[in-house]
């Protein structure tokens, strides 16, 4: 069996293998890496496997058009995607701040992409050489393929269809609709006449008339999407508002925001039209689900499951993250209104066969750098490998956003015996000393399994094992559609008894949400209170970041529940997520004045004082008040060398003051610094953060 070799990534390495052209050039702002992680290497794999010459030009410089030039003209398209990250939140924090790191690039630096990177990228290929198609995809353009919300800039954007001006957008898990893309334009047909295919999105021009599609579902045997549909007949497509409306009317885009999430079933979603100007952004339905042996297919590769040669000894943190782990499923039922994964990859979940995991497992454990510990054995979810609607009939007429809320459908098969059966599996191939679940468990599926738990407990946690309950008030958990707080404590107890009887000392790692719609001071002390009663000092927080297309983003835009338009509490000032962030970490001293403040603003003062209920003492340690000293001379500082910089006459409005709380520009496709676009009115006063 001949050695794996990564997918070329310059000229050397095309003439190496005989070729003069390539068919596809993917372009991707990750590092390359060729481990199924890494959507450009499944995305090049699943190409190459079907007959196409693939190539990947990784993190180009795209201050000018050279690298895109460097592999010469591909046959068929460029297929451009930001990476396996929304490229703005790569670049910033949740206050939008730039991050100095980059788990996906070389040595961790940052700098290696651009800012809104499908953009960028799509138009250099353009440059590089007019004519080739240009297909987007990934989760950056996945989750922009309509107008939405975009918090960086704290605005309604249109589709990144008008931005990138691509031909064709692939949302979702794209493997199944870039091959037939290739293998069409390979068949002599334009872009003009990819029109037809699931999981894509693509733009009309003014003068352009809407294709048919019912015809295409109807040869697919899709059921017709008006059988399960409560509004008329016309099951072909809906229209959302347009970018203008939702980009104006905030109850507008909530009934967008609705319309999108209903229609994400692939065995009833109907297509989705949204007029921009005199423009249409059309979105097909979504791909069909890959079956098993598909999957297999997929992750069945021949995968170097490591970086590139060419970054030398250069260390690509992401790598190290998932060198030893191997993935069982994609998907995600659970439907949590904060979480893109049900968004991009289904609520369908789409399971490898136990033999084509175990066959990875031993590749793992046959790489003479391997440890003997397998990292995780997982998927989005660690249990939910194999679950899948049992009624045919039902899945293919539902619309519910979530199988497991409000309460797990009862048409849900929820058996973990298969996943029992390959975690028994794996840890006993030769070479594996543990097999470890590093994926987040779904709680309230798991207690319904006490064999799971003790199979988890005896064997499978490496002391301590991640949930997620994400809060404690009954009032946020609806609003993110998590399970009520009684799951996470009965959970918790069955847990400590498996661990109990596994003999072993074994402890959960909870994680929770700052700053989420629906969470206001009340619900974070209520928050605060629950973490000193169970002894949880969380070492790091979570700040809730609006991704686009998001449920809870469009709540923290409009202030809307999308399903109801009721008022829904939403923290948009920094100050108000600083302190309910700070109040999930009470006990830091440096966060004492924050946590005081938000305590006296709640009417709290119960809470701070001496007594063993108390998150505070009435007086600031120390530690807080150098702290304070410090911020107000890093703040001074700044000031400072702002004043040099910009002159003593420069512009300011009141003294210190740059006249916006928030950040003066961004950094422009190329490098250079634009200012921020102003909007027509701002009701809550400067940009947010």
């Amino acid at each position: 069996m001949s050695t794996p070799t990564p997918l070329p990534m310059t000229r050397a390495e095309l003439r190496a293998r005989g070729w003069d052209e390539v068919d596809v050039i993917l372009i991707s702002g990750d590092a390359y890496v060729d481990h199924a992680s890494f959507a450009a290497a499944l995305i090049g794999r699943a190409l190459e496997s079907a007959g196409f010459r693939v190539a990947i030009l990784a993190q180009p410089d795209w201050r000018s058009v050279d690298a895109f030039r460097s592999l010469g003209r591909p046959r068929l398209c460029f297929g451009v995607t930001a990476g396996n990250m929304d490229s703005m939140l790569n670049h910033y924090t949740a206050n939008r701040r730039p991050r100095s790191d980059d788990a996906y690039s070389p040595d961790g630096a940052a700098g290696h992409r651009p800012d809104r990177a499908t953009n960028v990228y799509a138009q250099r290929c353009r440059e590089a050489f007019r004519g080739v198609p240009v297909i987007a995809g990934g989760v950056e353009a996945s989750l922009r393929r309509v107008a939405h919300y975009d918090y960086w800039s704290d605005m309604v954007r249109p589709s990144i269809l008008v931005s990138s001006k691509a031909d064709l957008v692939v949302f979702g898990m794209g493997e199944r609709a870039i091959v037939e893309i290739c293998n069409r334009l390979r068949d002599g047909e334009s872009p003009r006449e990819l029109r037809d295919i699931r999981g894509t999105a693509y733009l009309l021009g003014k003068n352009d008339a809407l294709p048919a599609f019912a015809e295409r579902m109807r040869a697919e045997g899709t059921p017709d999407p008006s059988a399960s549909s409560d509004d008329g007949p016309d099951a072909a497509t809906v229209e959302l508002p347009s970018f203008e409306t939702v980009r104006d009317d905030k109850c507008a885009f909530s009934i967008a925001t609705r319309w999108i999430h209903r229609e994400t079933n692939p065995f009833n979603a109907r297509r989705l039209v949204q007029r921009h100007g005199e423009r249409l952004v059309v979105q097909n339905p979504p791909s069909l689900p890959l079956d098993t042996e598909q999957m297999d297919a997929l992750y069945d590769a021949a995968f170097t499951r490591a970086r590139h040669p060419s970054y030398g000894e250069r260390r690509i943190p992401a790598e190290d993250m998932i060198a030893n782990s191997v993935t069982i499923m994609r998907g995600c039922f659970g439907g949590c209104s904060f979480c893109s994964i049900t968004t991009h990859q289904g609520r369908v979940i789409q399971s490898r066969s136990q033999e084509s995991v175990i066959k990875e497992v031993d590749a793992v454990a046959a790489d003479e750098r391997f440890s003997g510990v397998v990292s995780d054995l997982g998927g989005p979810t660690a249990n939910m490998y194999k679950m899948r609607c049992t009624s045919p009939d039902t899945e293919a007429k539902c619309r519910r956003l979530s199988c497991v809320h409000p309460s797990i459908c009862k048409h849900l098969g929820t058996d973990h015996a298969p996943t029992i059966d390959l975690l028994k599996a794996a840890r006993e191939r030769p070479g594996i000393r543990h097999v470890h679940v590093a994926s987040g468990v779904r709680m309230d599926l798991a207690e319904r399994s006490p064999e799971y738990l003790a199979e988890m407990a005896a064997h499978h946690v490496s002391g301590h094992l991640k949930v997620a309950p994400e809060h404690v008030s009954e009032r946020v958990l609806k609003v993110m559609k998590k399970p009520e707080q009684a799951s996470f404590e009965r959970f918790a107890e069955a847990f400590g008894k498996a661990s109990e009887a596994a003999g072993k000392e074994q402890y959960l790692v909870p994680y929770f949400i700052a700053g989420h719609p629906g969470s206001d001071l009340d619900a974070m002390i209520e928050l605060a209170e629950f973490l000193k009663g169970a002894g949880y000092k969380p070492r790091q927080v979570q700040d809730f970041v609006p991704a686009p297309m998001d449920l809870a983003t469009s709540i923290f835009h409009t202030g809307l529940d999308p399903h109801t338009l009721q008022p829904t509490p939403v923290a948009r000032k920094l100050r108000d997520r600083k302190q309910q962030r700070a109040l999930m970490q009470f006990f830091k001293p440096e966060n004492w004045f924050e946590v005081h403040d938000a305590l006296v603003k709640a009417k709290r003062r119960d809470l701070i004082g001496h007594g063993p209920q108390c998150l505070i003492r009435p007086e600031p340690p120390k530690q807080a008040l150098a702290a304070r000293a410090a911020k107000r001379s890093g703040e001074l500082d700044r000031y400072v060398h702002e004043e040099d910089a910009l002159g003593p006459r420069a512009s300011r409005g009141k003294a210190g003051s740059r006249g916006s709380s928030g950040p003066r520009g961004h950094a422009g496709a190329h490098g250079t610094t634009s200012p921020r676009p102003k909007k027509a009115s701002r009701r809550r006063g400067g940009p947010r953060r």
